[in-house]
């Protein structure tokens, strides 16, 4: 074999290592009973909670926000987020979450919110808040 067919292989054995790396490490779209059975990432969509309590006092701790959330097969379910309340989380229309199970509540580590639009009745504003790392 020639030298440039052997490094041809090498990189497209290595692509694929790569895709199915990268495959493999991506978290799916689930519900909160997906999420108590499995201990992977998911993301979770659903709706606020609003007549629950929301727990957030940046003067204890500003890296701690909890809520209740219902996902899109009616399940409810705590869910703890390390960071900081998003502004206008109460007018969310919809919140995908991402994060896994612990203890009986969902931490996320992101949160996506998806709020009507401010300036316009047919767009649908879109505003994403990751969680704080803690050290």
């Amino acid at each position: 074999m020639k030298k440039s067919s052997i490094i041809g292989m090498i990189i497209i054995a290595i692509a694929i290592g790569v895709i199915v790396s990268t495959y493999a490490d991506s978290s799916t779209y689930g519900s909160f009973s997906d999420a108590q059975e499995t201990q992977k990432e998911l993301h979770v969509v659903g709706k606020l909670i609003k007549n629950k309590e929301m727990v957030y006092n940046p003067q204890q701790d500003a890296n701690y926000f909890s809520f209740y959330m219902k996902d899109n097969k009616g399940k409810e379910c705590k869910v703890v987020f390390t960071g900081s309340k998003p502004q206008d989380f109460e007018r969310s229309e919809q919140i995908v979450l991402t994060g896994q199970m612990e203890n009986g509540s969902f931490q996320a580590n992101k949160i996506l919110m998806k709020c009507p639009s401010k300036y316009t009745q047919d767009k649908i504003e879109v505003t994403e808040v990751k969680a704080q790392v803690k050290s």
